[in-house]
């Protein structure tokens, strides 16, 4: 997920997102610690995407 296509969602959308993300890493962790994720480049990738949405709802609250 780009910064480009987050900056351009409302601020409701952007935090709905945000605990989407958030979710699903929860998920992938508790999937890391029963030995069932086959990709553990993934926890990564979400914690880069719940970052980009975290710089986006501040910029949006400093409009």
């Amino acid at each position: 997920m780009k910064y480009t296509d987050i900056s351009s969602k409302t601020l409701d959308e952007l935090k709905a997102l945000l605990k989407e993300k958030k979710t699903y890493l929860f998920e992938l962790k508790m999937k890391l610690k029963t030995m069932q994720l086959t990709n553990p480049n993934e926890i990564r990738a979400a914690k880069k995407d719940i970052a980009r949405i975290q710089t986006a709802l501040t910029a949006q609250a400093g409009k």
